[in-house]
């Protein structure tokens, strides 16, 4: 019995872990499908929002449901900016030059948190109104902050879904995703929905970034946890939105598991195991579609 409720509580805690892979991976395929750029910048842009999130909430003393949907605010705005400015000017370059400019944003944006003197290289915290609070499932105890990150990320997904499916916009941005000239002919501003995009997948991010602070703290190289929503993303299909979710949930209920029950280390590699051997046995993915592209 303890053995299971030890199991339970593991799979619990990698659940929640997952949630925050799943809506940085989610980032990820937002903006691949809708202009096929990988943005290896997904996870500075959660760390951005972190510290926005801090500055609104702890120096700026403003209440947590205020400075939330501010920093979210702000991170949509900065995801368009960028789109605007950096990106939008290198499409239809190789796929490397593309590659080498979102690696090089994420350089820029850790070495700016660094510098700002507010952030600098401190690991900060600030409280929300689920820190410190537990809640007995049964044999089970799940923290406040864990079951928040699940919600809102349940919350998020449904969110998406209505908005992509029902509101004019969602459908136009759909439209683009799928073939960005015919929707160009049909009337359909390709360049200010990929903009849309960019700024809903940083507000995304910023929402994960705010969500984890309580658990890993604010501090300027957090956006590294990219590298381990990235195998999510690969792993559930890139392009897929569905497959993001279960593929940051995979990932992390994995490196949970690996974390108790495996020797020291395996926990670092244990998502990148899980995302070989799945690619092997399906290369397009948990949800990717087989599909082929003439060259």
């Amino acid at each position: 019995m303890r053995a299971f409720v030890e199991f339970s509580q593991q799979v619990l805690s990698g659940a929640a872990l997952g949630c925050i892979y799943a809506l940085i991976a989610l980032g990820f395929v937002l903006i691949y499908k809708a202009t096929e750029v990988v943005n290896f910048a997904q996870g500075e842009l959660m760390m951005l929002g972190a510290f926005l999130g801090y500055t609104f909430i702890s120096l700026f003393g403003l209440p947590f449901w205020l400075g939330l949907p501010l920093a979210v605010v702000c991170m949509a705005g900065i995801g368009g900016l960028l789109d605007r400015i950096v990106v939008r000017p290198i499409v239809g370059q190789p796929v490397f030059a593309i590659v080498m400019v979102t690696l090089g944003m994420g350089f820029v944006a850790r070495s700016g948190a660094s510098l700002v003197p507010a952030w600098g290289v401190d690991t900060h915290v600030f409280s929300t109104p689920f820190t410190g609070k537990v809640t007995s499932i049964g044999p089970l105890v799940a923290s406040h902050d864990q079951l928040a990150i699940m919600a809102t990320t349940a919350a998020l997904v449904a969110v998406l879904f209505l908005f992509f499916r029902y509101t004019r916009i969602g459908i136009a941005m759909q439209a683009a995703s799928q073939n960005q000239l015919a929707a160009y002919y049909v009337g359909i501003p390709v360049k200010a929905i990929c903009s849309l995009i960019w700024g809903l997948s940083a507000a995304v991010a910023a929402v994960a970034g705010i969500l984890l602070a309580p658990i890993v703290f604010v501090h300027a190289n957090m956006g590294f946890i990219g590298l381990k929503a990235f195998p999510a993303a690969v792993l559930g299909g890139f392009g897929s939105i569905p497959g993001a979710i279960a593929g940051g949930l995979v990932i992390g209920v994995v490196e949970s598991l690996a974390g108790f029950y495996l020797p020291e280390g395996f926990k670092d590699v244990a998502a990148y195991v899980v995302l070989l051997l799945v690619l092997a046995i399906r290369p397009q993915g948990l949800f990717g579609e087989g599909l082929r592209k003439k060259v």
